[in-house]
This record gives structure tokens, sequence and C-alpha cells, in this order.
């Protein structure tokens, strides 16, 4: 994987605002062919960045009003066993990871499989094929125990969230193989935006960087690239240094955040990794609507070149180890102002591409 070159092509953060899993698939095909992308439509509760992931966790209960992680309940101690039982099942004895906990089903995949079944149905090969899982950080500070406290700090269910995760990762990027193209496979971390603020004052970077290179773990295993997705700024030196293929960024708002770390960015392209640059806004329709393809062409070109000559490697290979996407995903926009986010992402590309 490490050969893999990006080369501007575009490529897309995982939520629309549809009700349709069909017609949203459509849609992404349309506008990214070459590097798609399975759906998420946050209008059903289940496709929730939380929600979608929680079943099978030991303790899971679901009521009207919340989801949680109840360690009180007497059957709790047999879950927890019954989980990491099944977890050694597929992780050393090669039981069918699509037929366990870790893989989607129900309401909750039905973006995932719409996504194979029209994958399956253009028979054309893909470059490769895009998925995503909650990263370990933004589920476990999100996901709460009987006691309202975050899973994150309690050793023992933050072990098991993260499990479940890098196994749903590795069941993607499995599933993706199969089909003859590279899998590409996210941790959204939304989180990690307040790193080293107040919210999160105890976890330590060594705690971030363990967390996600377990699943990181997984998705190599299955020859897949991992990348993480930041929707604004963090200390990117953690991710940076890490074993992660693709880090995401917003670079339309927070470039100059970014480029802060020349030497670990220099040592990074060194290494063959790549670049996701948000150049395209997603946060407010009308910055959107203020947007056009000749001006966004323009200032990722003026922000690689000054990229380029601050890490002193010429551009070409920078583009070679680049993609272009969006900010972040659209799921939380109004319908016209997602399509235009997608337009601009195939436009910029493409025209990024031919210069």
């Amino acid at each position: 994987m490490k050969n893999f070159k990006a080369n501007g092509l575009p490529l897309l953060i995982g939520s629309l605002p549809m009700d349709s899993h069909e017609e949203a698939t459509k849609l992404v095909l349309a506008h990214i062919p070459d590097i798609p992308l399975w759906v998420q439509l946050p209008l059903y509760k289940e496709e929730g960045m939380i929600n979608q992931f929680l079943p099978g966790l030991p303790g899971f209960t679901e009521e009207i009003e919340k989801s949680f992680i109840d360690t009180s309940k007497p059957e709790f101690n047999e879950e927890f066993i019954a989980f990491f039982e099944e977890y050694l099942s597929v992780t050393e004895s090669g039981s069918d990871v699509g037929a366990s906990r870790f893989a989607l089903s129900g309401t909750r995949g039905k973006g995932f499989f719409e996504f194979l079944k029209q994958v399956d149905k253009r028979g054309a090969p893909f470059t490769a094929l895009k998925g995503q899982v909650t990263g370990p950080i933004t589920f476990g500070t999100a996901v709460k125990d009987e006691n309202d406290k975050d899973i994150f700090y309690n050793d023992q269910l933050k072990d098991a969230a993260i499990k479940k995760l890098a196994m749903n990762a590795r069941w993607q990027a499995k599933e993706f193989s199969k089909r003859g193209a590279i899998p590409i496979i996210f941790l959204d971390e939304p989180a990690l935006a307040g790193f080293g603020t107040s919210t999160y004052i105890t976890i330590t970077k060594e705690d971030v960087i363990q967390s996600i290179e377990e699943i990181v773990q997984e998705i190599h295993a299955e020859n897949g690239l991992a990348g993480v997705h930041v929707c604004a700024n963090t200390e990117w030196d953690m991710l940076l240094g890490s074993n992660i293929d693709i880090i995401s960024f917003d670079t339309f708002s927070f470039f100059d955040k970014f480029i802060l770390y020349p030497e670990m960015i220099k040592t990074y392209f060194k290494q063959g990794k790549i670049l996701a640059w948000g150049i395209v806004p997603t946060h407010k329709a009308e910055v959107i609507e203020a947007q056009t393809t000749q001006g966004l062409v323009q200032l990722l070109h003026d922000q690689m070149d000054e990229l380029s000559e601050k890490i002193q490697i010429d551009k070409e290979t920078v583009i070679s180890q680049s993609f272009i996407t969006p900010s972040c995903g659209t799921g939380s926009l109004d319908l016209e102002s997602a399509k235009k986010v997608l337009r601009l992402t195939k436009e910029v590309s493409a025209a990024f591409r031919r210069d």
C-alpha cells in the first residue's frame, strides 16, 4: 500500500442529508466514481455516528430517550465474556467476521449493503472503495454507562469499544478486498478538535495513539489504507507521528494551523503517506453558496505552493500524495448545499488534475 498514489482524486466524508440509501449511493457514484464510499444518513437515528456502532457491545441498553452501556445489569459479566470469546473466535480461530457481532446489520447497515449492491452491479473496477467507523476517542467519550460516565474512562469498556470498532473496520476492508478494490477505511474523530481542553484533560497523546493504532492494525491486516478525519484543528503531531496512512483535515479553515508542523509533515510525505485536503467548506450554507470551482482551485494551489516551499518537497510529489475532499460530512446541511459540495469536490479535483 505504500506505493498507492492519490494523485488529486476526489474523496468524500461519509454523510448526506437524504432518506433514500439507493439515491444517496447513486449520487455518490455519479460524483466520485473512482473511490466511492458508503453513505451514512443521519436522518435515521440508527445511523448517527455513535448509534450505528453500539449494538454488540456488552451491556448495550436501548431505551426510548437514550442508549447506554449498563454494567449493573445481572447478565453484564456473562455478556462481557461472550463478547471476548467471539472476538477471539474471529481473530484467532478464523471465524467469519461477517457473521459476527462486529459486522453492521439490520437498520444500521442499510447504507453499507446498498453500497455493495450498487458496486457489484456496476462491475467496473474501482481505484479503491471507502468506508468509515467512528473514531475511538469520539466514540468512547460520547457513549455513557449507567452512571452517565464516558466509557473511555473505564478500561474494561474502552477495550471492548476499541475492539468492536477495530473489527468492524476490518470487516469493511475485507468486503472491499473481495471486490478487487483497495480498501480505505477512515476513523472519524471530531472529538480530537477538543483534545487538550478541559473536557479531555485526562486523555493523553499516548491514549489517543494507542486507541487509534489498534484499529489501524486491523485495517492493515486486510491490506487496507487507514485514514483519520478531524473536522477542525487538533494537535497534528499526534497523527503525523502515527501509523495512519491518510490524514484528512479542513484546509479551507485551518491550513495555517496544520502547517505549524513542517518537519513532521516532511517526514510524513517521505514515508509515502497521504493528505486529504478538505478544501470544499461544509459548515454553513451561505459559505458554500459563495464558493466557485476556480476560486477553490486557486486557494488550493496557493496552499500547496506554500507547503511545498516550507517542507522543501516538490509540488508534484505533494499532489501525487493528496486527495481532494470536503472539509467534513454534509449530513447536517440542506440537500442543495450538500449537492453543491459534491459537485465542487468533483470539479476542483478535475481542474486540479488538468492543471
